[in-house]
């Protein structure tokens, strides 16, 4: 991979344009961060730096819907695979068309990166997935476990504007929701500034949205590429038995880590403790 001599600010795709956040050595080996719901880039503020000193380069993409110029209307336009297409995008600005990156994805940025994995191999040298398991193990856990319960918010997400109602314009209300999945009162307002005040709301929601419009055995494709998952104990929307049970998707090294007392918010609660899963499963690549 040629050395690059300039940040990456943007990257265009089909008429959107996601920001990005490049930092780090300008010759280390990237990383590409997935934010999740409801985050934005920044939610990597505590994790970057680390990998900065420990030489590599980070690059943090706002997605689809929470990007100011990437908010199409429509939900089918927030499919899982569409979402990897930007990713793979913003891979090919730092890589090259025919390079791969590491990837690391907390929450829907999990998913997606669970989907680069599965469907663009080939562009991806590691995986660590933050919080949520292999879609498969997920999609196994909604019957043999308590998952479909923690998950009744997916639901509740796919009405029309009440959902923006009670996130959006209640503020004690979504406070106390977000306070309740194990937030800071500082992220809590993260979220308001960046999200809510910021107009990003309907379009983040569009992730839940689409679901019924991505297909289910796409989910259910197995991956080849070193991985790590790391899980929180104290997660409120993801249960023990998919972490459990993604080593059952994973056709190549794996590690499962777990962290005892942490939420679900693990990039901001638990910034060194997934520094260390990154650069353990990133080193195996080296």
């Amino acid at each position: 991979m040629a050395e690059q001599t300039a940040r990456i600010t943007s990257v265009e795709r089909e008429g959107l344009v996601f920001d990005v956040l490049d930092a780090g050595p300008l010759d280390g080996e990237p990383i590409l961060l997935l934010h999740g719901f409801p985050e934005r880039a920044t939610s990597w503020r505590l994790v970057a730096p680390q990998l900065h000193a420990a030489g590599y380069r980070t690059i943090a993409m706002d997605q689809r819907g929470y990007a100011p110029r990437a908010r199409p209307s429509r939900r089918r336009d927030y499919r899982v695979s569409l979402l990897a297409q930007d990713a793979v995008a913003v891979i090919d600005a730092v890589a090259g068309p025919s390079g791969a990156v590491h990837v690391v994805g907390h929450d829907w940025g999990a998913i997606v990166a669970w989907a680069l994995a599965q469907h663009h191999a080939d562009r991806v040298r590691t995986l660590t997935a933050v919080s949520v398991p292999h879609p498969g193990a997920f999609l196994s856990s909604l019957v043999r476990s308590g998952q479909l319960l923690k998950s009744w918010y997916m639901l509740a997400f796919q009405l029309p504007i009440l959902p923006e109602t009670l996130l959006g314009r209640v503020r004690a209300a979504s406070d106390r929701q977000l306070r309740h999945a194990g937030m800071t009162r500082a992220d809590v307002e993260r979220v308001r500034t960046e999200i809510i005040d910021a107009g990003a709301l309907t379009h983040a929601l569009g992730w839940y949205r689409a679901l019924p419009f991505n297909d289910p055995r796409d989910m259910r494709t197995r991956v080849g590429v070193p991985t790590t998952l790391v899980w929180s104990d104290e997660d409120v929307a993801l249960a023990r038995w998919g972490a459990e049970h993604t080593v059952r998707w994973v056709d190549a090294p794996y590690r499962f880590v777990e962290l005892n007392g942490v939420s679900h918010w693990i990039p901001t609660q638990a910034p060194d403790a997934l520094v260390e899963a990154i650069l353990d499963r990133v080193r195996t690549a080296s």
